[in-house]
């Protein structure tokens, strides 16, 4: 079976030769999808750039690849973030090399990144929707609040910014993975929402094993890297607790708001309030909390509280905020077979969809738009 590790052996192999190993030549951006192997290559003069191409196909030939697209470049440049023709560069790539070293963390703030999003004229709003621990829901709440800001004719777009536990992707059905134009990366739209994930970078559902400042290195590449255009929604699905890629998120969006999501489970709701503590100390707003599995409805139609009640509000008022939605326990009623499946996207008929479309009004009436 063809896979990226095997692709960076026969590359290593084909530039090992005296001739690119004189020229300080170099590869990253290593994409291995179907039988097609695409890669950038550093440093290599015009001279041997036909000879080395060749040589690339040769040593990937017996691994069953069938084309391989290389990009010359003759210096480097910032790490791309990846997509269907690359990804993230060999230092941050994904099921290479576990516990590779990088960078100290970037300091500053969104306005030294190059990023026309994180520009002072941007009129992006960005939400960052944290909680506090795992298994709450949160990616469920940021994919279908994504959907409902596009039904109401908004321009948005998803980082799945949670990068050991990426899932948006998966949510929202999206098998196809992004391309570069112009050595730009063309983020995947679904339901209307522009989304990039690192979900998209990883071969196999590989687990990530990096240390913190390669996961600020991969967010930044996030802002740098990708072709956004225009937007006027941008919400950030942030790992549950208070780690690294939060701090992070801060750092670069010091002017982002936040949404905090918990259960009705008094000890889920007392663990939200540390995330929210957090957006309090880093002097972001929080705009409210979405109490998700707030009720189970029975055939009979009566609510059931499976997880108990009240947390979302006792949460609410701790962060003196607003209880924004309190979203049934449930699964939408999807089937593959329809045009436009996916596992976790609401229909706009359905009622929990209606709830998401009540709390996308209610975003928009506290974002000032």
């Amino acid at each position: 079976m063809l896979t990226r590790e095997k692709a960076i052996e026969a590359i290593e192999s084909a530039m090992a030769k005296q001739q690119y190993r004189a020229e300080g030549a170099s590869f990253r951006d290593v994409m291995v999808r179907n039988r097609q192997v695409s890669l950038t290559v550093l440093g290599a003069s015009a001279e041997v750039q036909p000879a080395l191409e060749a040589s690339l196909r040769e040593a990937l030939a017996p691994l069953g690849v069938e084309t391989v697209h290389c990009r010359f470049r003759d210096e480097e440049a910032p790490a791309a973030a990846g997509g269907a023709q690359s990804a993230p560069a060999e230092s941050a790539a994904p099921g290479g090399h576990a516990g590779a070293k990088a960078d100290g963390p970037v300091q500053g703030h969104g306005a030294d990144l190059a990023s026309p999003l994180l520009s002072s004229s941007s009129g992006t709003t960005f939400i960052a929707v944290a909680s506090g621990k795992g298994g709450v829901g949160k990616s469920t709440v940021t994919v279908n609040l994504a959907v409902a800001l596009a039904r109401k004719g908004k321009r948005v777009g998803i980082i799945d910014a949670d990068i050991y536990g990426f899932s948006v992707p998966d949510m929202m059905g999206i098998e196809e993975r992004p391309v570069v134009v112009n050595d730009r990366v063309i983020p995947i739209e679904r339901y209307g929402v522009k989304v990039i994930s690192m979900g998209f970078f990883v071969e196999d559902n590989s687990p990530i094993v990096w240390r913190g400042p390669m996961l600020g290195k991969m967010l930044r590449n996030f802002f740098q890297e990708i072709e956004w255009g225009e937007l006027d929604y941008m919400l950030l699905d942030l790992p549950p607790g208070t780690g690294d890629v939060a701090l992070d998120v801060h750092q670069i969006i010091p002017q982002s708001k936040e949404i905090i999501v918990t259960t009705p489970h008094a000890t889920a709701a007392f663990v939200a309030a540390r995330a929210g503590a957090m957006a309090i100390k880093t002097e972001h707003e929080i705009i409210g909390v979405v109490e998700n599995m707030s009720y189970f409805v029975s055939k009979s139609g009566e609510k059931e509280y499976v997880f108990g009640r009240g947390g979302g509000g006792k949460l609410a008022e701790t962060l003196h905020c607003d209880l924004l939605a309190q979203i049934p326990l449930g699964a939408p009623d999807n089937h593959p077979s329809e045009p436009d499946f996916s596992p976790s996207v609401y229909k706009v008929d359905s009622e929990t969809g209606s709830l998401y479309l009540e709390l996308a009004e209610g975003v928009i009436q506290r974002c000032g738009k």
